[in-house]
């Protein structure tokens, strides 16, 4: 059997967590032995993180598989695949290490198990490096929902760095197959929203400061629109930690979904946290792409596992997207390409990413 494993080498382009996420899950789905030598060799502690480790633990949970060589600071790890089974998992990285890449990893699996699944995922809800789960709810859930499957994610508790401490229940039943989705049609801004959010000790007049700065910024570029930036407060009782941030939302004509976030941190103005947001919206408004550089590469292992062609216009395309890519294409038998997008205004710098899926069937349903 060691002979047949797929070779990853986890140094190379992006050279962080993402590979293992996208390897993982692919190779549970496919069902093939694997191993992933130079593990986040790009990275300045290199080696499995707590939250890179709860991952390969809940894949190998779900699908009853063996893992390894899998300890915190490894560098090298190996992967046998089982049967992908239904069920309440639980994944925990003790640390504020992010829900939402826990999420990543284990969803596309969970897809083609054989009945519905529960995954009780703990850690940082909102966590530096990672989409925060906000961005999760509004923008990745009813984006990747295209794909013809659903799911619930229930907020229990929000964590925040350094202790983490939070809690996010993910419901969602089997599929036969993916749906291809095509995202070209970006349309007009008709609305954008968001939250402004402060935990534990800090005083909500931060969440007003933030909301307010990020509604300036945003109105020096667009002018005639109602900007809605609501400032909360989490409730005691539902978040564990100190921690503030903000998401801000733009949605199309045509139901594209377009974010801005940012996190406050000590010693950080709330101003800034704000202005920070906003302009990461803009930039994003500005490329003319039909999604963000958030969600970019979050939809490849969807694109590649669907049956038929999917197309989605973007602005340029991140190293996460092209690392998604090239592990994807290892992996499966999808075939991406990615073109310059020739149409209407020159100055936009748009690709149309396309890919021909495998039309992955769940042999359980």
């Amino acid at each position: 059997m060691e002979g047949e494993r797929v070779q990853i080498d986890g140094g190379i382009m992006e050279g962080g967590g993402q590979i293992l996420r996208v390897c993982a899950a692919l190779s549970c789905l496919r069902g093939l032995p694997l191993r992933v030598c130079r593990i986040r060799a790009g990275r300045s502690q290199p080696g499995l993180r707590p939250q890179h480790l709860s991952g390969l633990e809940i894949v190998r949970d779900l699908c009853d598989g063996k893992l390894g060589g899998a300890e915190i600071g490894s560098t090298e790890i190996t992967f046998t695949p089982g049967k992908i089974k239904g069920g309440t998992h639980v994944a925990d990285t003790q640390t504020a290490g992010s829900v939402c890449l826990l999420m990543q990893v284990a969803m596309p699996c969970v897809l083609f198990a054989a009945s519905p699944s529960e995954l009780r995922l703990k850690g940082g809800t909102n966590a530096e490096m990672a989409p925060q789960i906000d961005y999760t709810v509004m923008v990745f859930k009813p984006i990747v929902e295209k794909f013809n499957f659903t799911f619930n994610c229930d907020i229990k508790k929000r964590g925040y760095y350094p202790q983490g401490g939070g809690e996010v229940v993910v419901q969602m039943s089997p599929v036969k197959e993916l749906s291809p989705i095509d995202l070209t049609e970006r349309g007009t801004v008709t609305k954008i929203y968001g939250r402004a959010f402060v935990a534990g000790a800090l005083p909500i007049k931060l969440a007003k400061d933030m909301s307010a700065a990020a509604v300036r910024c945003i109105r020096k570029e667009i002018r005639d629109l109602y900007i809605n930036i609501q400032a909360v407060r989490e409730p005691d009782d539902q978040a564990f930690g100190t921690g503030s941030g903000i998401i801000i939302v733009a949605e199309t004509s045509t139901g594209c979904l377009l974010a801005g976030s940012s996190l406050g941190k000590r010693g950080k103005n709330a101003d800034k946290v704000g202005i920070e947001a906003a302009e990461i919206l803009l930039r994003n408004l500005k490329h003319g792409g039909a999604v963000d550089d958030s969600l970019q590469d979050q939809l490849i292992i969807f694109m590649a596992l669907a049956k038929g062609v999917s197309r989605v216009k973007s602005g340029p395309i991140t190293l996460h997207t092209q690392t998604a890519i090239h592990f994807a294409e290892q992996l499966t038998k999808a075939k991406f390409t990615v073109t310059k997008s020739e149409e209407e205004d020159p100055s936009k710098d748009t690709y149309i990413i396309e890919c021909q899926g495998m039309g992955l069937v769940n042999p359980n349903l």
